[in-house]
């Protein structure tokens, strides 16, 4: 297995964040430093990352209900409650991208580096639906249809989305991107304030009726689904 790839389904990190570990000379194989992160290795191998031995971990895979104030990191230094405390888990799991702490809704978390990457690289084009409660909430079709079209941001203009008007004031939208703040910031340029948001689906995976702050690990057939959307 390539050195990166090994160290993906250890746990460690993303695929890419682990490339970028072997880089930087952070990882060693036999006592040697490595730097190619396509180095063949395996169980035997003796791979370490700052000195500390690397072995493949059994994969965990949870969807989790995130509710507003909690932030999506597995640690955070300004004492706020973070996601991967709503999750009873010996592995060290971390978030598969990021919800605001003033979203709502389904966040995934995992120890498969590799699924993660997929799950959020914009190459693989997997969706997330958000759904968006706006303000002034008349919205009208010229509206929608910019926010289908692409918004210009100042990190440039968005992909064609999916966008549908679900309710007075109620917006279902489907991106296959995501940038910082997304949604609020494609609301505010067509002239709406979101006054809340909630991801509601992740790929084929709903949110459905997991409560608000509560997790649970997805069955086989479930982190099936999301490999295969994301290409795996």
């Amino acid at each position: 297995m390539r050195l990166a790839k090994f160290l993906a389904h250890s746990g460690v990190a993303s695929r890419r964040a682990a490339e970028r570990l072997i880089a930087d000379g952070h990882v060693s194989v036999g006592g040697e430093k490595v730097t190619d992160p396509a180095r063949d290795v395996d169980e035997g191998s003796g791979v370490l990352v700052d000195g500390c031995e690397v072995a493949p971990e059994p994969r965990e895979l949870f969807a989790v209900n995130k509710p507003k104030g909690v932030v999506s990191t597995a640690q955070d230094t300004h004492g706020r409650p973070v996601v991967t405390d709503l999750v009873q888990s010996d592995r060290r799991l971390y978030p598969v991208g990021r919800l605001d702490a003033d979203t709502t809704g389904l966040i995934l978390l995992t120890n498969d580096g590799e699924l993660a990457e997929r799950l959020t690289h914009p190459r693989y084009g997997v969706e997330k639906t958000y759904r968006a409660t706006v303000h002034p909430p008349g919205v009208s079709e010229r509206t929608l249809r910019a926010l289908r079209e692409g918004v210009v941001l100042e990190d440039g203009r968005t992909a064609p989305a999916r966008v549908r008007l679900s309710g007075p004031g109620q917006l279902e939208v489907v991106l296959r991107e995501g940038r910082k703040h997304q949604v609020r910031r494609m609301c505010e340029a067509v002239g709406h304030k979101v006054i809340s948001l909630e991801r509601v689906a992740f790929g084929p995976l709903m949110l459905g009726r997991l409560g608000l702050g509560d997790s649970r690990r997805l069955s086989a057939a479930d982190e099936q689904r999301l490999r295969a959307a994301a290409g795996l």
